[in-house]
């Protein structure tokens, strides 16, 4: 793989969220929620199905605006970052790829649209292990391939800040291996990292700090040992924490 480039922890930003709430009529899908990110770790994001996880995310990427609150990146929020490629690179979801495209087509529009050299789809696709298959059209590949491809345009402006939602979705061992391998190569260089994850045994083996929401509110925030310090599994902390977590409203919108 390419060596990525090291980026001096001092001027790396953080995530802040404060206060961040949203709510959809009346059903409160995120609620208050406080927490930071900070440069140097991989941080967990997790929460059950409906949690509000993805709600959360894309109001961090400016995708959704918050009723209250706010998500910031370095102080600033997401449509406010001068050089938003350069800063935040971010995976939501497998899918808005031309099917027609391949995958280095796909990557080389996202880069000059960005005004980031040619030469970073090479790093990009090398860096995910996708190399192989970069001549090929993006509709004959896997929901694997995807997920690398995704990570590829998310690692192509060398961001400081990476924002992951599901990123070993689709992974075969050997991919989720990678991907570990390259999220603490990321995070040891210095930049801030937050991922989202279902696949807890995995996110055990990955993560430093932990954040848990239930029902929209904050579960637990720290340290990954203070859940697994006394023996207790990172799953069965999780259970333990989400289970009594109440009901934010009926017939809430899906969203994680």
């Amino acid at each position: 793989m390419n060596a990525p480039s090291t980026v001096p922890p001092s001027t790396v930003p953080n995530i802040t969220v404060r206060g961040l709430t949203k709510r959809y009529g009346p059903v409160t899908a995120v609620d208050a929620l406080t927490f930071d990110v900070a440069p140097g770790l991989v941080t967990a994001f997790l929460g059950p199905n409906g949690a509000g996880k993805t709600t959360t995310l894309r109001m961090l990427l400016g995708l959704v605006a918050p009723t209250e609150g706010e998500a910031l990146i370095g102080g600033r929020r997401y449509a406010d970052l001068a050089s938003p490629r350069r800063t935040v690179g971010a995976v939501l979801e497998a899918t808005g790829f031309h099917p027609g495209r391949t995958g280095r087509d796909h990557l080389r529009v996202i880069a000059a649209g960005a005004g980031l050299d040619a030469e970073t789809v090479t790093g990009a696709l090398d860096r995910v292990g996708l190399t192989a298959a970069a001549g090929r059209r993006v509709r004959g590949y896997s929901l694997g391939m995807r997920q690398r491809l995704g990570l590829a345009a998310a690692l192509l402006g060398d961001p400081q800040v990476l924002v992951l939602d599901e990123p070993a979705n689709g992974l075969d061992p050997a991919g989720i291996a990678e991907l570990r391998d390259l999220l603490r190569g990321l995070a040891a260089e210095g930049r801030t990292v937050l991922m989202s994850s279902h696949v807890l045994s995995e996110v055990a083996q990955t993560v430093d700090r932990v954040i848990i929401i239930a029902a929209g509110r904050l579960r637990h925030d720290g340290p990954l040992t203070d859940l697994t310090a006394e023996g207790e599994s990172l799953e069965a902390a999780f259970l333990r924490l989400t289970a009594t977590a109440p009901v934010s409203g009926a017939a809430a919108p899906a969203r994680g």
